[in-house]
């Protein structure tokens, strides 16, 4: 293939902004803010679910309480009731006895009652700071989610604008390079991500490896328009007062 030597080097003008492209979408996909948002979804996510836990906890522990305290009053109630009967002075002398012993164990019964209602009590106020820690942590975790997204944009803007400018400085560079030898960048391009490079002191800029003598032979005694490709990555070869030839 031949091209004239000034259209070659149009060809490292074309690289330079592919290479500027693909950096710029390189820096899109790996953003630090998007593992960032990725890390804090995923602990607001799983917070919501410890929250969700705490609240079923609760209400399920709000209903002991409660079966707690009417067991409880049931208990005083019948107590009460076991009293009167004897500070009246109704009940048959034979019966005091049973009604002093029932008093007894409903003493015991209420006690037990307490002491359980007590403990219940506890764990439902340990839920309940369990729920305001678990709550501020989803709240954290979304307020870092949402400061990420705005980082996030402001990069993309960023980025999106870089990306505006070098696609229009290709568009601007096609016209210029004849339609076979943008062919054969762009299949290099595509299978070794660089298409064209300066052969800079016998070294080829795409692949950095030092061109052997026999290929530097061939090199210098092809005509300034031959297109030349790196035996070893396939790019392109702009030479220029740089290559040592």
């Amino acid at each position: 293939m031949k091209a004239d030597s000034a259209v070659q080097r149009q060809l490292l003008e074309l690289a330079k902004v592919d290479a500027d492209l693909s950096r710029t979408a390189h820096q899109r996909r790996t953003l630090p803010e998007l593992a960032a948002i990725d890390l804090g979804e995923q602990t607001a996510r799983d917070r919501r679910d410890a929250m969700v836990s705490v609240r079923t906890a609760s209400s399920d522990l709000d209903r002991e309480v409660a079966r707690q305290e009417k067991e409880i009053e049931s208990v005083r109630a019948r107590e009460d009731r076991d009293r009167k009967l004897l500070e009246a002075g109704s009940v048959p002398a034979k019966q005091v006895a049973d009604i002093e012993h029932e008093l007894q164990s409903l003493q015991r019964r209420q006690t037990a009652l307490e002491d359980d209602l007590l403990e219940l009590m506890e764990r439902r106020e340990a839920l309940e700071l369990d729920g305001q820690r678990t709550g501020a942590e989803v709240d954290k975790a979304e307020a870092e989610v949402a400061e990420a997204v705005i980082s996030r944009d402001e990069a993309f803007k960023d980025l999106d604008t870089t990306k505006a400018r070098r696609d229009e400085d290709r568009a601007k560079l096609l016209p210029r390079i004849p339609e076979d030898l943008l062919k054969l960048y762009e299949k290099v391009r595509a299978h070794k991500g660089i298409g064209a490079a300066l052969l800079r002191a016998r070294r080829c800029g795409a692949c950095q490896l030092d061109i052997d003598r026999r290929e530097i032979g061939e090199i210098k005694a092809a005509t300034s328009d031959s297109v030349i490709q790196c035996e070893n990555c396939g790019a392109i070869l702009v030479r220029t007062a740089e290559s040592g030839l």
